[in-house]
Protein backbone atom coordinates (compact mmCIF):
# COMPACT_ATOMS: atom_id res chain seq x y z
CA UNK A 1 0.00 0.00 0.00
CA UNK A 2 1.15 2.91 -1.02
CA UNK A 3 2.12 5.86 1.47
CA UNK A 4 -0.19 9.13 1.69
CA UNK A 5 1.59 12.39 0.36
CA UNK A 6 2.84 14.77 3.25
CA UNK A 7 1.18 18.57 2.72
CA UNK A 8 2.26 21.03 4.82
CA UNK A 9 0.01 23.91 5.64
CA UNK A 10 1.44 27.29 5.83
CA UNK A 11 -1.16 29.28 7.08
CA UNK A 12 -0.86 32.92 6.71
CA UNK A 13 -2.07 36.68 5.77
CA UNK A 14 1.05 37.33 3.65
CA UNK A 15 0.73 41.01 3.94
CA UNK A 16 2.92 40.49 1.44
CA UNK A 17 4.75 37.74 1.30
CA UNK A 18 8.74 37.99 1.86
CA UNK A 19 12.14 36.25 1.81
CA UNK A 20 11.24 35.06 5.26
CA UNK A 21 8.08 33.52 4.60
CA UNK A 22 9.79 31.34 1.45
CA UNK A 23 12.92 30.41 3.35
CA UNK A 24 11.38 29.34 5.99
CA UNK A 25 9.11 26.77 3.65
CA UNK A 26 12.21 25.93 1.60
CA UNK A 27 13.68 24.70 4.74
CA UNK A 28 10.70 22.17 5.72
CA UNK A 29 10.38 20.63 2.58
CA UNK A 30 13.85 20.10 2.63
CA UNK A 31 14.75 19.06 5.84
CA UNK A 32 11.78 17.08 7.09
CA UNK A 33 9.54 14.41 5.62
CA UNK A 34 6.94 17.00 4.02
CA UNK A 35 6.35 16.29 0.23
CA UNK A 36 4.97 19.59 -0.30
CA UNK A 37 3.86 22.72 1.55
CA UNK A 38 0.88 24.85 0.50
CA UNK A 39 0.97 28.57 1.17
CA UNK A 40 -2.96 28.97 2.45
CA UNK A 41 -4.22 32.49 2.46
CA UNK A 42 -6.22 33.29 5.07
CA UNK A 43 -8.56 36.13 4.34
CA UNK A 44 -9.13 36.91 8.00
CA UNK A 45 -7.86 35.59 11.01
CA UNK A 46 -10.29 35.86 13.93
CA UNK A 47 -7.25 36.86 16.55
CA UNK A 48 -6.21 39.71 14.55
CA UNK A 49 -7.61 42.84 12.32
CA UNK A 50 -8.07 42.79 9.05
CA UNK A 51 -7.92 46.78 8.18
CA UNK A 52 -4.07 46.63 6.87
CA UNK A 53 -5.14 43.56 4.33
CA UNK A 54 -5.30 44.45 0.83
CA UNK A 55 -7.63 42.39 -1.02
CA UNK A 56 -7.31 38.26 -0.68
CA UNK A 57 -7.05 37.62 -4.71
CA UNK A 58 -3.91 40.01 -4.96
CA UNK A 59 -1.95 38.71 -1.90
CA UNK A 60 -2.60 35.02 -3.68
CA UNK A 61 -2.01 36.40 -6.75
CA UNK A 62 1.65 37.73 -5.11
CA UNK A 63 2.06 34.37 -3.56
CA UNK A 64 1.51 32.42 -6.83
CA UNK A 65 4.62 35.35 -7.77
CA UNK A 66 6.75 34.80 -5.32
CA UNK A 67 7.10 30.42 -5.76
CA UNK A 68 6.39 30.55 -9.53
CA UNK A 69 6.49 26.63 -10.82
CA UNK A 70 8.32 25.38 -8.10
CA UNK A 71 7.14 21.81 -7.52
CA UNK A 72 7.17 21.44 -3.64
CA UNK A 73 5.09 24.47 -3.00
CA UNK A 74 1.38 25.63 -4.15
CA UNK A 75 -0.98 28.22 -3.10
CA UNK A 76 -4.65 27.61 -1.91
CA UNK A 77 -7.22 29.64 -1.76
CA UNK A 78 -9.45 26.98 0.38
CA UNK A 79 -10.36 29.50 2.80
CA UNK A 80 -12.13 32.12 0.58
CA UNK A 81 -14.89 29.40 0.34
CA UNK A 82 -15.33 28.17 3.99
CA UNK A 83 -16.92 30.37 6.81
CA UNK A 84 -15.84 32.93 8.08
CA UNK A 85 -14.12 33.35 10.42
CA UNK A 86 -11.81 31.38 9.55
CA UNK A 87 -10.45 28.35 11.86
CA UNK A 88 -7.57 26.26 11.81
CA UNK A 89 -9.68 22.99 12.43
CA UNK A 90 -12.30 23.72 9.90
CA UNK A 91 -9.87 24.25 7.03
CA UNK A 92 -8.11 20.58 8.33
CA UNK A 93 -11.56 19.23 8.26
CA UNK A 94 -12.67 20.28 4.60
CA UNK A 95 -8.92 19.08 3.17
CA UNK A 96 -9.01 15.76 4.79
CA UNK A 97 -12.13 14.84 3.55
CA UNK A 98 -11.49 16.67 0.24
CA UNK A 99 -8.14 14.66 -0.02
CA UNK A 100 -8.55 11.67 1.37
CA UNK A 101 -4.81 10.12 0.16
CA UNK A 102 -3.23 13.16 1.96
CA UNK A 103 -1.89 13.49 5.33
CA UNK A 104 -2.00 17.12 6.44
CA UNK A 105 0.06 18.58 8.91
CA UNK A 106 0.18 22.50 9.95
CA UNK A 107 3.36 24.49 10.49
CA UNK A 108 2.70 27.48 13.50
CA UNK A 109 5.51 29.49 15.16
CA UNK A 110 6.32 29.32 19.01
CA UNK A 111 4.66 32.46 19.79
CA UNK A 112 1.49 30.57 18.65
CA UNK A 113 1.81 27.61 20.49
CA UNK A 114 1.97 29.15 23.71
CA UNK A 115 -1.51 29.90 23.00
CA UNK A 116 -2.43 27.24 20.90
CA UNK A 117 -4.83 25.91 24.03
CA UNK A 118 -6.91 28.99 22.47
CA UNK A 119 -7.30 27.59 19.53
CA UNK A 120 -10.58 26.21 18.42
CA UNK A 121 -10.66 22.05 18.96
CA UNK A 122 -7.16 22.72 19.35
CA UNK A 123 -7.38 19.31 21.48
CA UNK A 124 -8.67 17.42 18.33
CA UNK A 125 -6.33 18.93 16.07
CA UNK A 126 -3.24 17.83 18.41
CA UNK A 127 -4.70 14.23 18.62
CA UNK A 128 -4.93 14.06 14.64
CA UNK A 129 -2.80 15.68 12.83
CA UNK A 130 1.53 16.63 13.12
CA UNK A 131 2.05 19.82 14.30
CA UNK A 132 5.71 21.68 12.90
CA UNK A 133 7.03 24.68 15.24
CA UNK A 134 9.37 27.37 13.97
CA UNK A 135 10.98 28.58 16.97
CA UNK A 136 11.01 32.29 18.16
CA UNK A 137 13.12 34.27 20.56
CA UNK A 138 11.75 34.20 23.55
CA UNK A 139 9.30 32.07 22.93
CA UNK A 140 9.01 28.69 25.15
CA UNK A 141 8.47 25.52 24.16
CA UNK A 142 4.84 24.40 25.42
CA UNK A 143 4.63 20.17 25.83
CA UNK A 144 0.99 18.49 25.32
CA UNK A 145 0.30 15.38 25.65
CA UNK A 146 -0.80 12.76 23.42
CA UNK A 147 0.44 15.90 20.60
CA UNK A 148 2.56 15.03 17.41
CA UNK A 149 4.70 18.09 17.98
CA UNK A 150 7.94 18.55 16.07
CA UNK A 151 10.54 21.70 16.79
CA UNK A 152 12.04 23.16 13.39
CA UNK A 153 15.54 24.16 13.95
CA UNK A 154 15.38 26.01 11.16
CA UNK A 155 17.37 29.72 10.43
CA UNK A 156 16.05 32.41 12.02
CA UNK A 157 14.75 35.27 10.14
CA UNK A 158 13.14 38.42 11.28
CA UNK A 159 11.26 40.16 8.73
CA UNK A 160 7.64 40.64 9.22
CA UNK A 161 5.30 42.03 6.22
CA UNK A 162 4.38 44.76 8.78
CA UNK A 163 7.91 46.01 8.50
CA UNK A 164 7.86 46.00 4.88
CA UNK A 165 4.25 47.70 4.79
CA UNK A 166 5.38 50.45 7.31
CA UNK A 167 8.47 51.06 5.00
CA UNK A 168 6.86 51.55 2.05
CA UNK A 169 4.45 53.76 3.39
CA UNK A 170 7.83 56.05 4.54
CA UNK A 171 8.85 55.42 1.07
CA UNK A 172 11.80 53.19 1.76
CA UNK A 173 13.16 51.23 -0.83
CA UNK A 174 12.56 47.49 0.73
CA UNK A 175 13.11 45.37 -2.84
CA UNK A 176 15.23 43.37 -1.42
CA UNK A 177 13.16 41.74 1.51
CA UNK A 178 10.87 40.11 -1.40
CA UNK A 179 11.47 38.16 -4.61
CA UNK A 180 11.93 40.58 -7.32
CA UNK A 181 8.78 40.01 -9.15
CA UNK A 182 6.54 40.68 -5.86
CA UNK A 183 8.64 43.80 -4.82
CA UNK A 184 7.90 45.13 -8.62
CA UNK A 185 4.05 44.46 -8.51
CA UNK A 186 3.72 46.27 -5.19
CA UNK A 187 5.58 49.04 -6.61
CA UNK A 188 3.66 49.19 -9.58
CA UNK A 189 0.44 49.08 -8.19
CA UNK A 190 1.28 51.16 -5.24
CA UNK A 191 0.19 49.19 -2.30
CA UNK A 192 0.66 50.59 1.07
CA UNK A 193 1.05 54.27 -0.34
CA UNK A 194 -1.42 56.41 -0.45
CA UNK A 195 -3.84 55.22 -3.22
CA UNK A 196 -3.19 51.80 -3.62
CA UNK A 197 -5.13 49.79 -6.21
CA UNK A 198 -7.21 46.83 -5.18
CA UNK A 199 -7.18 44.66 -8.22
CA UNK A 200 -4.30 42.50 -9.81
CA UNK A 201 -3.24 43.23 -13.05
CA UNK A 202 -2.15 39.29 -15.33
Amino acid sequence: MQNKREILLYFGSFNPIHIGHLAIANYLVEYTGVNELWFVVTPHNPLKKSSTLIDDRVRQYLVQLAIGNYPKFRVSDIEFYLPKPNYTINTLTHLSEKFPDYNFSILIGGDNLETFHKWKNYDVILKNYKIYVYRRPGCKVVEYENSHIEIVDAPLIEISSSFIRESIRQGKDVRFFMPEEVARYIDQMGYWKERPCLEPKE
